[in-house]
C-alpha cells in the first residue's frame, strides 16, 4: 500500500509565486510552509527548479495537482502520473494533494476543475483513481472539497456522504477549503456551518481559505465565484474559527493565485491565518 503520510507542521502556509522568492526567504514572517502547483514544476531544470529546491530547504513544501482529473471517467493519464511521481520522488514534499473534480474527456483537457454527480458509480471510479495515485507515489493523498455552482439531480449521495466513502475505502486524507465550503453553500442555498458539522473532519491533513468575487445569478440571487484573486472574507474567517474549533490546530494555508498581491500584503494575510490558529486549544 503506502506508508507516507502528510507532515505539514499546524502552522499558516501560503501559496508560492516566483514574484515573491527573494522576499520569502529574506521576511517570510508568521509563514511556516509552502504550497506549489504540482503542473508548473514537471520539466527538466531551469530556475523554477532550482528555486523550488531551494525554497524546499528551509521549508516543508505541499504539492498541489490540478491536473489528474481524478472524477474523470477515463483512465488517469499515465504520462502526467509519472511526471507528478518523478517530481515528488526527488521533492519527497511533506503533502500531496489533488482535486474532487474533473477536467479531461477523451483526448481533451479543460482548463477548468468541473463538478461530478455523486453516485455509486462516481464513487467507484475517484476510489479506483486515487488508489492508483497513491500506489504510484507511495504515499496518501489528500482530496480538496470542490467550490460548487450547481448540484446534479441524478446524486444520490451528500457531498460529505460521498468524501467519507472515499476516506473509508481509499485510506486518504481530505483537504477541507472553508472558502469552497461558504461559496458553495451560498450557491446551493444550504449553511455552511451544517457542512462542517457532517463534514469527516478527522481525516482533514490540510485547511485551505481563498478569497472569492460577488456576483447574482439569472434570478437576481448571490453568485460567489471561487476567483482566488483577493484576500479571505469576513466570513470564511467566521467560518475557519468555528472548523478549528472543532479540528484543533491544522496545516492552514491562504491561497491567492489571480491579481497576486506584494507580498507584504500575501504575508498580512497569512498573519492573520497564525492569529486565528493561536486561538486553538493544541
Amino acid at each position: 500500500m503506502f506508508d507516507h503520510t502528510a507532515s505539514l507542521p499546524p502552522l499558516p502556509g501560503v501559496g508560492y509565486k516566483p514574484q515573491h522568492y527573494a522576499e520569502i526567504l529574506q521576511d517570510p514572517g508568521p509563514v511556516g510552509w509552502l504550497e506549489v502547483h504540482a503542473e508548473n514544476y514537471m520539466g527538466d531544470g531551469g530556475r523554477p527548479l532550482a528555486q523550488l529546491r531551494a525554497l524546499s530547504e528551509r521549508f516543508p513544501i505541499s504539492v498541489h495537482g490540478v491536473g489528474l482529473s481524478i472524477g474523470g471517467e477515463g483512465r488517469l493519464d499515465r504520462d502526467h502520473l509519472a511526471r507528478l511521481k518523478h517530481l515528488v520522488g526527488w521533492l519527497d514534499p511533506a503533502s500531496f494533494s489533488e482535486h474532487l473534480a474533473w477536467s479531461t474527456h477523451d483526448t481533451h483537457f479543460f482548463n477548468d476543475l468541473l463538478p461530478l454527480p455523486y453516485t455509486e458509480a462516481t464513487l467507484a471510479r475517484v476510489c479506483d483513481h486515487i488508489d492508483e495515485v497513491q500506489e504510484t507515489l507511495g504515499r496518501r493523498m489528500l482530496l480538496e472539497n470542490p467550490s460548487s455552482y450547481l448540484a446534479f439531480a441524478e446524486s444520490t449521495l451528500t457531498e460529505t456522504e460521498f468524501l467519507r466513502a472515499v476516506v473509508a475505502r481509499t485510506g486518504c486524507g481530505l483537504l477541507l477549503d472553508v472558502n469552497n465550503v461558504f461559496v458553495s453553500a451560498t450557491n446551493l442555498g444550504y449553511r455552511p456551518q451544517d457542512y462542517i458539522e457532517d463534514f469527516p473532519l478527522e481525516a482533514v491533513g490540510e485547511i485551505h481559505l481563498g478569497g472569492h468575487d460577488e456576483d447574482e445569478d439569472d434570478h437576481g440571487a448571490p453568485l460567489l465565484i471561487d476567483s482566488h484573486g483577493r484576500e479571505v472574507a469576513d466570513p470564511v474567517w467566521a467560518l475557519l474559527d468555528l472548523t478549528l474549533a472543532r479540528t484543533g490546530p491544522r496545516p492552514l494555508l491562504v491561497e491567492w493565485d489571480t491579481d497576486v498581491p506584494d507580498w507584504p500584503v500575501l504575508r498580512d494575510e497569512a498573519a492573520r491565518a497564525e492569529k486565528a490558529l493561536s486561538h486553538v486549544p493544541a
